[in-house]
């Protein structure tokens, strides 16, 4: 903007003619002097209000009308009280004047007067106009921020909220039954019963074991629902891993399942988030053929290749009468199963394979 200003300048002065004080100066001094005026245009936007004034001597010592077009824009632009502005308007009222005085014609230069000032006034008052709508503009952007932070605030507040609920929920329904248990199982392997039959204090056992590690892991759950109390309800339990495999199928088969395990390559050496996925698909797999095949026999295969990891697991139909299968989850277990391997860019599958049901499971690995 400051170079196109100097450049027009320097061409009207040359055309026009020298005018203002230094119209009996030579037209190259005249142009030099107004592509100067001109140039303080570069300051404009740091000081407009000293820019503005300099250029107002400078018309009426060359006669620059466009930088000092400019300059009132700016100046329209940066100032909102109406009292700046009608003291730079009444200023360059008096450059205009004194530009008039100085001319060498004051017939035309009277028009000319008119037809600048009016020039000067309307780029002031669309400067302050631009202004104006840009700080509409700004007030509208910062309250929708306000709003849209308002409003996360405000979601995040409710979820919080859930998370407690639920979080009270599970402690007062689920820890309380599983707790329960936990404290039955312990009362039958000290029972007399228990001492007269060794399965029963080994069978009550693994029910007290199962219970506590429910309870340990429910502790945990509780404390990711409500963070700022998780220190408070519980300390922080390991999650599981592809170590605990093992360990998984040998309590499966000291709760009566049928169940054998094949491992191919390392899943211990896999990511952290791969090996849970392991974990709970072998874990659900179990569960659910408890559930639905109680004594059927489940073939477990974790098979680690260079593109991912197959997970399968077969389970036959039940060889027990009907009655003794445990009450049906409604299906939330393979949902968030499905949703797991599915954040892990993976996919899972189940559903009848002949006379078995099998949940198969690919887990790509990271190059």
């Amino acid at each position: 903007m400051a170079g196109a200003a100097m450049a027009l300048s320097a061409a009207v002065s040359w055309v026009k003619g020298p005018n203002g004080l230094l119209e009996t100066a030579p037209t190259p001094i005249l142009a030099t002097v107004s592509a100067g005026v001109a140039a303080l245009l570069w300051w404009r936007r740091r000081w407009p209000g000293a820019v503005a004034v300099a250029i107002m001597v400078g018309y009426v010592v060359a006669f620059t009308p466009l930088s000092l077009s400019v300059a009132m824009y700016t100046v329209g632009t940066a100032y909102r009280r109406v009292r700046t502005l009608v003291v730079f308007a009444a200023g360059a009222f008096v450059a205009d004047l004194a530009g008039l005085v100085a001319g060498s014609s004051p017939a035309s230069g009277l028009r000319d007067s008119f037809y600048v000032l009016a020039l000067i006034m309307g780029m002031l008052v669309v400067g302050y106009g631009v202004g104006v709508r840009h700080d509409l503009a700004t007030e509208a952007k910062a309250k929708a921020e306000g709003l849209e932070r308002e409003q996360h605030l405000l979601t995040q507040h409710a979820q919080a909220e859930e998370r407690a609920r639920i979080a009270r929920e599970m402690h007062d329904v689920v820890a309380h039954r599983v707790g329960n248990i936990v404290l039955s199982a312990g009362a039958l392997k000290v029972s007399p019963v228990a001492r007269e039959a060794p399965q029963v204090a080994k069978a009550a056992e693994q029910i007290r074991e199962d219970g506590h590690h429910a309870l340990e892991e429910l502790r945990e759950i509780l404390g990711v629902l409500t963070p700022g109390r998780a220190a408070v309800r519980a300390p922080y339990f390991p999650q599981p891993d592809a170590s605990q495999l093992a360990s998984l199928v040998e309590q499966a088969r000291g709760r009566g399942q049928s169940a054998r395990l094949e491992v191919n390559g390392h899943p211990e050496a896999l990511p952290p988030a791969v090996q849970r996925a392991i974990y709970r698909i072998v874990q659900e797999a179990l569960t659910n053929a408890a559930k639905h095949a109680p004594g059927a026999a489940v073939d477990l295969n974790v098979d680690c290749r260079l593109e991912g990891v197959h997970v399968s697991a077969t389970n036959g139909p039940s060889d027990r009468e009907a009655g003794l299968e445990l009450p049906p989850s409604g299906g939330y277990g393979l949902a968030g199963l499905t949703e797991r391997v599915e954040l892990l860019g993976g996919t899972l599958t189940a559903g009848p394979h002949g006379d078995s049901f099998r949940v198969s499971a690919f887990l790509p690995l990271p190059s």
